[in-house]
């Protein structure tokens, strides 16, 4: 049985082992695959892992060997499963396995605004410190996340972790989500509609996926509803907000700032807006890839794929 797997670098960059995967078929792996060379690597495969690389109906009917898609991400908008579906090809993803690393991270961008360890720390080495003459030098304002309010668009695994988090740094959880969760009102979160979460929020993470409804949700008019003082976390995906419009807002100090770890264009090779914004940090679409989240996400794809080879799938997209 031949396994292709079309973009390996993202999964593993060379610190984790294919041995699991070799010892269930003829294994091939392309670190990345550009979509012009989707349909010569794949011609010969019956089995296919990807991570970003797409797969369009028209794309699997040149595959006619084609019978598994593993996803190794827990997003499949790359894949039409109802092509695939017809076509009687599988397709599997890999559901919270991110969980940790995303909500850690949630917190690493939000302390880069309070605290600006890094900032602070070019500050001495520059020199600053050792010739103000002062015990502590307060180069930069900065602020305690206690008594905060911290406002979460999405109250699915991830923003339960980081509403717990955020418990745990004394700030008042509230929240928006398509239904109902009491278990997260048991643990002290609140549910409120979507313009109060905006207007009253500290901090707005971002934690649902991007649809129809949620596309460009954070936009002019929502960026509007903010407190001047508002910083905005996005680590769901670039598509749920205008760039432009936060651009503008970063620039004319209508909230106070972002950390965005999704762009609407990754790589941004056409530039973003965002890039040359002040009070925004950007991260290269990383919150999810700590060693221990890849290595997850490694076990979990070939237990998906064992399973199928045995003719028991689990974590199939219907």
């Amino acid at each position: 049985m031949n396994i292709t797997v079309l973009d390996g670098y993202m999964m593993n960059p060379g610190d984790l082992s294919w041995e699991g995967f070799e010892s269930v078929g003829n294994l091939t792996v392309y670190p990345t695959t550009k979509n012009d060379e989707i349909i010569e690597r794949s011609i010969d495969s019956e089995i296919i892992l990807t991570n970003k690389v797409p797969f369009t109906r028209e794309t699997m009917e040149k595959l006619p060997k084609l019978k598994y898609i593993g996803i190794t991400a827990t997003g499949y908008n790359i894949v039409d499963t109802k092509a695939a579906a017809e076509m009687g090809i599988i397709v599997t993803n890999v559901p919270e396995y991110s969980t940790a690393a995303v909500a850690e991270s949630v917190f690493a961008l939000i302390l880069e605004f309070t605290h600006r360890t890094m900032e602070q720390s070019e500050r001495v080495k520059a020199g600053e410190w050792g010739a103000s003459g002062l015990f502590a030098y307060c180069c930069y304002p900065l602020s305690e996340l206690y008594g905060k309010t911290i406002g979460i668009i999405g109250m699915g695994n991830i923003g339960n972790r980081v509403g717990e988090i955020a418990s745990a740094f004394g700030m008042e959880v509230i929240y928006t989500t398509r239904s109902p969760k009491p278990e997260a009102e048991e643990k002290g979160f609140h549910q409120v509609q979507l313009a109060e979460l905006l207007s009253r929020s500290d901090f707005i993470s971002l934690h649902v996926p991007l649809t129809d409804e949620t596309k460009l949700m954070i936009n002019r008019e929502s960026l509007g509803m903010m407190k001047k003082s508002a910083i905005l976390i996005n680590t769901a995906r670039g598509g749920l907000v205008d760039e432009e419009a936060l651009s503008d807002a970063l620039r004319n100090g209508r909230i106070r700032g972002a950390g965005l770890d999704v762009l609407q264009e990754e790589p941004p090779s056409n530039g973003s807006p965002l890039i040359n914004t002040d009070n925004c940090i950007i991260t290269p679409h990383t919150a999810w890839s700590a060693e221990e989240t890849r290595r997850r996400l490694m076990n979990c794809t070939l237990d998906n794929l064992v399973s199928f080879i045995i003719g028991t799938p689990k974590n199939v997209i219907r």
